[in-house]
């Protein structure tokens, strides 16, 4: 979350802690769910780290302005431009999209983007053997119906991804390469 933050302080400049979660509530929250608390509790650690500064403001709670520090940017850059890591790559992937207009290097984009389709294409390839697997395995009778819904979630996963790695491709269009260059699971 605190990379969010940073990236909404970046591209708004100075906010308060409502207005930080101003922005969530106009977008972010539709892929990235963050409490008035949490957002609080990031500001403060993001001040604590000097990744942020928090300016003279008026007296009531939440309203002293935070922005971003030079060490903030850089922090902000160097998540930006890191591989996909970790379990929920989804959201990670669609906060790095957001603020990819906020980098202003077209290769940067593109590498985020190719960063983005690296871990789509990793995900993808581990659903599919693992249906694989399953699908080869037996069941027993008595697990047959629980098997099919099971399956289903499973098949739901593979074709998230799929759509997902067609959404890359309309990115790719956008970043003005062609589709999947330089950017499948196939890449040397």
């Amino acid at each position: 979350m605190q990379q969010v933050i940073l990236g909404l302080l970046i591209l708004h400049g100075p906010l308060s802690l409502y207005a930080v979660q101003r922005q969530f509530q106009r977008g972010i929250s539709l892929f990235y769910s963050a409490s008035f608390g949490s957002i609080q509790r990031a500001l403060r650690q993001l001040a604590d780290r000097g990744l942020a500064t928090v300016g003279e403001g008026a007296d009531a709670r939440g309203s002293k302005p935070y922005a971003v520090t030079d060490a903030g940017y850089r922090a902000w850059h160097a998540w930006m431009l890191s591989p996909l890591t970790g379990g929920d790559a989804e959201t990670a992937a669609l906060a790095r999209v957001f603020f990819l207009g906020v980098l202003t290097d077209d290769d940067e984009r593109r590498a985020v983007a190719r960063s983005v389709r690296a871990r789509i294409d990793a995900d993808l390839a581990e659903l599919e053997h693992v249906a694989r697997d399953v699908d080869a395995a037996e069941i027993p009778d008595e697990f047959a119906d629980v098997f099919v819904f099971q399956r289903a979630t499973l098949d739901y996963g593979i074709r998230s991804n799929r759509l997902a790695l067609q959404w890359c491709d309309e990115l790719d269009r956008r970043l003005g390469r062609p589709p999947g260059e330089a950017s499948s699971r196939f890449e040397k």
